[in-house]
């Protein structure tokens, strides 16, 4: 896991170095490839046990490179993957990746206060990003990170594996098509219990919070079940271990309105478990539940069950994200997608620093 501590010491070794890597641009000159490689930044739980052994089942990408602060995960990662030390890199040297062909991807899985700067250097490195949600702390880095993927002419792909899950997209569908008439009300819950003490999520520097982590999975839930982008939002915090999240909230409730008039009751939290998602319609109805899991999601419908076969959600997600690289076509969830939550996510912020109070986004 990646501790506070490797967070301070690497963050002041690389700063300096990010100011000096050299600026190549993805070029179509490039030599086509069969399979793009990929280097993961942050070799915590998510990378280790998730997206890591996703790459072993990938037909577009690969994984040939890592960037971490600890060097006995490196040599570990080195033998078990069986990677090449000149595709090695730490915090401090990680802007020498813009001299390496066998890299064309760099995945940032680090705590989000980590994102934009490690997301900018990716770029100017002229490699293309993959970011891990939430896509940072604030919209101000989003749109920081969307400029400088742009302006080096390099995709920006956020994490958001669920949209590529097909069982996500059949209920999208229901809301796109107005299959049960409009979607009138939705309620979603994403939270788990977390027994953890010192981790990323209960520290507010590093970008912890329920509401930018799990937060985000029921906020994605009410906008795909829409089909819209909410405009206002109310919220409320609560913390029922207040020794722990002592800097940031523990569970959040908010409410949202969209455009159609539909609205949204939306939970989140560190100390519940729940996923689910139920959409009501003005002719019928959809339910997920799960609607966010690793294993894959399910529900019904008066259409019958929404269970669609995934293998592995990761290796769908690494291989759409890279495609997309690779035939210049558009990406299913860019940076833009990330920066749409974050900016609700702000507000859901404003309204409980104002008691609750209705805030327009």
């Amino acid at each position: 896991m990646f501790s506070r501590r490797d967070f301070l010491i690497n963050t002041a070794l690389g700063g300096a170095a990010s100011l000096i890597a050299p600026n190549t641009l993805w070029s179509a000159t490039r030599p086509k490839k069969d399979k793009l490689g990929v280097a993961l930044v942050g070799l915590g739980y998510y990378s280790t046990d998730l997206l890591a052994p996703a790459l072993q089942l990938t037909k577009n990408c690969q994984l040939v490179g890592i960037v971490t602060g600890t060097p006995s995960k490196a040599e570990a990662w080195k033998k078990k993957y069986n990677l090449a030390d000149k595709n090695i890199y730490n915090y401090q040297n990680f802007d020498q990746i813009a001299n390496n062909p066998d890299i064309d991807i760099v995945y940032v899985v680090l705590p989000p206060s980590m994102h934009r700067e490690f997301v900018v250097r990716a770029a100017k490195a002229g490699k293309q990003v993959f970011c891990e949600k939430p896509m940072a702390p604030s919209v101000a880095d989003c749109q920081a990170m969307i400029k400088a993927c742009a302006d080096n002419k390099v995709k920006l792909a956020i994490g958001y594996r669920c949209q590529h899950d097909p069982n996500t997209q059949a209920f999208q569908k229901f809301a796109k098509e107005s299959t049960f008439g409009k979607v009138r009300m939705v309620t979603c819950g994403a939270g788990y219990f977390d027994a953890r003490t010192t981790h990323w999520k209960q520290n507010k520097a590093l970008g912890g919070g329920v509401m930018g982590d799990m937060g985000v999975y029921a906020l994605q839930g009410a906008r795909l079940a829409t089909g819209e982008e909410p405009i206002s939002v109310t919220a409320q915090f609560h913390t029922t271990r207040p020794d722990i999240y002592k800097e940031v909230e523990e569970t959040a409730t908010f409410q949202l309105e969209f455009p159609s008039g539909a609205l949204a009751a939306c939970h989140t939290s560190f100390g519940i478990n729940m996923n689910y998602l139920q959409a009501n319609c003005e002719k019928g109805w959809f339910k997920m539940e799960p609607f966010s899991s690793y294993t894959g999601n399910k529900g019904s419908s008066p259409q019958g069950p929404i269970n669609f076969p995934l293998e592995n959600q990761q290796a769908r997600q690494l291989d759409e994200d890279a495609e997309a690289i690779m035939k210049g076509t558009a990406l299913l969830a860019p940076g833009e997608e990330g920066l749409h939550d974050i900016r609700v996510v702000e507000a859901v912020y404003k309204s409980v620093a104002a008691g609750g109070k209705l805030i327009k986004i």
